[in-house]
């Protein structure tokens, strides 16, 4: 049977990888053979895999709240845009969790020209600056041009020292973040430039995805709990990370939940984040 991909690229179905995708939402493999089951009786000749990933998270969302959240990580990256500001304070949440000291959108005077800089960050004295790439398009990748651009504001900044976490700090590293992928190109270049990369897959062992998971790091827009609206407030209360309303029904409180939904969303929140 043929699908037609997010890019308009018609292929296979693939049961194999939908299912190793349900297996990675933490879903047991008897659930994810149910939830497989009832897809493959709804699939037709040119269904969308947007269609199939709808389905697949109606299914999970009906057995498991918190199974569904995980399933719905990318997407929910996704919705910390369109800005990407609150995605910015997201990547310096991640770094923070990995004993980084973080500042946010800071005004720095390089050699030449000034430059805002999404993210600085200081672990062991050595200070580093990270550019964010968000894009709202799945399919939308971070090409060579992007770290070509950013490497020549790193030059520039490097040249000069700064009043950042102490005075005189000097910037030495450079990472750039992105919510989809990086090109090939890209990749080669950074490692040529001696640029970091960051990414929803990449590095391979390393990469957004996988830190996420590793420490339970879920922005609050996986949340199959609350409303789209309700999580736009929460983001601009600084509410960022399911981790910080675990054991705080004040924010939630905030912005308007009656008792019972916040017992339902702290449930689903605690289950996500392996407290239960």
């Amino acid at each position: 049977m043929k699908i037609v991909k997010h890019s308009g690229d018609i292929v296979d179905f693939n049961r194999s990888k939908l299912k190793r995708s349900l297996l990675k939402s933490g879903a047991s493999p008897t659930m994810v053979d149910d939830v497989l089951q009832l897809i493959e009786k709804e699939v037709y000749e040119g269904i969308s895999t947007k269609h199939i990933y709808k389905m697949a998270f109606g299914f999970l969302k009906k057995i498991s709240n918190s199974n569904a959240a995980r399933y719905n990580l990318r997407e929910a990256i996704r919705l910390l845009g369109p800005a990407g500001f609150f995605f910015e304070k997201f990547i310096a949440r991640l770094f923070s969790s990995e004993h980084y000291e973080t500042k946010v959108n800071m005004i720095l005077w390089g050699k030449c020209v000034s430059h805002e800089v999404d993210i600085l960050l200081k672990n062991n004295n050595i200070i580093t600056m990270v550019e964010c790439k968000f894009h709202l398009g799945r399919d939308a990748a971070t090409d060579v041009k992007v770290p070509m651009y950013i490497l020549s504001r790193f030059n520039d900044l490097k040249e000069k020292k700064h009043e950042i976490f102490f005075k005189n700090d000097v910037i030495s590293k450079c990472w750039i973040v992105s919510n989809n992928r990086f090109t090939a190109d890209a990749i080669d270049f950074a490692k040529c430039s001696g640029l970091e990369l960051l990414s929803w897959d990449y590095p391979p062992a390393n990469n957004l995805k996988t830190k996420i998971d590793r420490h339970s790091l879920y922005p609050i827009t996986c949340l199959t709990t609350l409303t789209l609206s309700e999580k736009e407030k929460l983001l601009i209360l600084d509410v960022i990370l399911v981790l910080e309303i675990v054991n705080n029904r004040d924010d939630l409180e905030k912005i308007g939940l009656s008792p019972n939904r916040i017992k339902n969303v702290i449930k689903e929140a605690s289950e996500l984040c392996g407290f239960i």
